[in-house]
């Protein structure tokens, strides 16, 4: 039986056995070593997946909004691939030497002739500084929304005390309905669990997208006046959107907003008496109401293209909307955007509820609405 193993002697068994206990030792302590590394790479490629994905999902349901590149839309949404978001600090090289400076300067161990040259070098960083702070504010002054180089950090404009992908996707959860009081539209829920379109993992995709503009320390002045829009504080009370005539229903506010229990009767009637000047109307439309920012394609709203021609063609031969005439069916798509929800989505079916913001009754007057209406009938382009 000895006589068919491969190693005979007891001895040679031995060294084989220990040498491949040694050699599987040696493998399996390799690939501890390199686990680290293996991971690494494997936490790259997923990320790296995420964001395509994210910036899949960017281009469709918020690109219309904030930007195809995410430098904000003037008067609709602010940016978020800007410097502001990730709150770098142009001054913050400045500042750092200021303060070690001083530091030193109030030892008493510092010499005179030290004190001169910190005082000097003090001085010489203090003008830099200011010059730095005038390139800024010529950058940014002719910028929507605010911008103060002494204080760089959305985050701490907001006091939010979490971390910046905290932010972002707490924001893409349960959206922002106040932001109607400073922006022409709220921004609504995303989630599927706040009554929005995505799951969960989409919003992660989408906001490790967003975090992906970050540029550390390497963003530049260039970067600063790229940015469209920057964000409106919410304590502004001057930025409020709201017409000098008299609203429609005063006091109506995202809060106790109840499309459903305006008198439309009343307004169709009184709305008779007023002539709309559609080139008022493009105005607020594509400007301070940001109308156009959803509905500039067909991704999350109807396209503005050929609306009056859909309106008489399509939307007024559904029975639900049997007895209303073409521009009562657009006040009232403006009023109580939820009334009826035009179908048509790329996805299918009929486009989301909750979009669009329901309190336009408290922001426009009876001639801004008019004037809207007068717009929207011009967009008479033929069906394909």
């Amino acid at each position: 039986m000895l006589q068919r193993l491969i190693f005979e002697r007891i001895e040679q068994r031995v060294l084989v056995g220990t040498i491949a206990f040694l050699a599987s030792m040696a493998l399996v302590g390799w690939l501890a070593i390199n686990e680290g590394g293996r991971m690494a790479s494997f936490e790259v490629q997923y990320t790296a997946r995420s964001i395509e994905r994210g910036a899949a999902l960017f281009a469709v349901n918020c690109s219309e909004c904030h930007g195809p590149n995410g430098l904000g839309g003037a008067g609709v949404a602010p940016a978020l691939n800007s410097p502001h978001l990730f709150g770098h600090d142009y001054l913050a090289v400045y500042d750092r030497e200021l303060i070690t400076l001083e530091q030193e300067r109030n030892n008493p161990a510092t010499t005179a002739e030290r004190v001169t040259e910190i005082d000097a070098r003090m001085q010489e960083l203090q003008n830099e500084r200011q010059n730095v702070i005038n390139q800024i504010n010529t950058v940014v002054e002719a910028k929507p929304g605010g911008y103060d180089p002494e204080n760089p950090s959305r985050l701490d404009d907001l006091a939010w005390a979490g971390s910046l992908r905290a932010f972002v996707l707490t924001t893409l959860i349960h959206g922002r309905p106040v932001s109607a009081n400073y922006w022409p539209r709220q921004m609504s829920a995303w989630s599927q669990t706040a009554g929005g379109p995505l799951r969960m993992d989409q919003l992660e995709d989408l906001t490790t997208y967003i975090l992906n503009w970050d540029r550390g320390d390497n963003w530049t002045l260039d970067d600063l006046a790229a940015v469209n829009q920057f964000p409106i504080k919410p304590v502004d009370p001057s930025t409020v959107v709201a017409s000098d005539v008299q609203v429609i229903v005063p006091g109506l506010t995202d809060a106790n907003a109840n499309p459903e229990q305006l008198d439309y009767a009343a307004i169709d009637a009184e709305l008779a008496n007023y002539t709309g000047d559609p080139q008022n109307g493009q105005t607020l439309y594509n400007g301070a109401l940001g109308c156009a920012g959803c509905h500039l394609n067909a991704a999350v709203a109807p396209v503005t293209e050929g609306t009056w021609t859909r309106v008489q063609e399509l939307r007024l031969q559904d029975p639900a909307n049997a007895g209303l005439t073409g521009e009562q069916y657009l006040e009232h798509s403006i009023l109580h955007p939820n009334e009826y929800l035009a179908p048509g989505a790329p996805t299918g079916g009929s486009y989301p509820g909750g979009v669009m913001t329901p309190n336009f009754a408290s922001r426009l007057s009876y001639q801004d609405l008019a004037d809207l209406v007068a717009y929207l009938k011009t967009q008479d382009q033929p069906l394909p």
